[in-house]
């Protein structure tokens, strides 16, 4: 089986090497990292790269896309390129799916016109004026589609996929090998729980607000 994660400057990495940690463990994966230019990919603070070794076209049909978010997105969803390759790969793929603001590249690419999806809670409104339906949810999936919200999400969808490809023996095997056990030691992981005050300071910093 054959995974394809789309590369960009400026991404977000845990999006992309967060479910690469999980699906490379699935026995029989192959992964490749795709850009339309091979090469090292910044992430969003330019401080580490992330090695795209592949072509876009040389990967026409992966049985897995996925697509990270994060700044560099805005510019994949101007690139007809990226949005034909996707178009493309989703005719045939087994499951396309996304990170964070990744789902705003898929709803660019008319991927998910109509359908529930999710993306972080900041892009919301945007991913809503691009044709989806915005859901707050941690894993949306429609049949072979998953959206994960923000950023480390996409552990908890990449083990949903292990489950579904492997079983679910599998999936609690890699969860395992990974000490997958988040107990984190605040209770501000969404704006729900998060203090006031802080939600507004990231709305505020957001270039996804009006």
């Amino acid at each position: 089986m054959e995974l394809a994660i789309l590369l960009f400057d400026r991404v977000t990495a845990l999006d992309a090497v967060g479910p690469y940690e999980v699906l490379q463990r699935v026995p029989g994966m192959t992964v490749r990292f795709a850009a339309t230019e091979p090469g090292v990919k910044s992430t969003e603070d330019g401080s580490l790269g992330i090695v795209a070794d592949t072509l876009l076209e040389d990967v026409p049909t992966p049985d897995i896309v996925l697509v990270p978010g994060r700044v560099g997105e805005l510019a994949m969803r101007d690139d007809e390129r990226v949005l034909a390759w996707l178009r493309g790969a989703h005719e045939t793929s087994q499951y396309t799916t996304s990170v964070c603001t990744g789902s705003l590249v898929l709803a660019a690419a008319g991927i998910l016109q109509g359908l529930s999806a999710t993306t972080h809670w900041l892009a919301m409104d945007e991913l809503g004026r691009l044709g989806a339906i915005p859901v707050a949810e941690r894993v949306v999936q429609h049949g072979k589609i998953l959206t994960a919200a923000g950023v480390s999400s996409g552990i908890d969808m990449a083990l949903m996929l292990a489950a579904q490809i492997a079983g679910d023996d599998v999936a609690r095997a890699i969860q395992l090998s990974i000490e997958y056990d988040p107990q984190p030691p605040f209770d501000a992981g969404s704006p729900s729980s998060a203090p006031e005050h802080l939600v507004t300071q990231q709305r505020r910093r957001s270039r996804f607000e009006t």
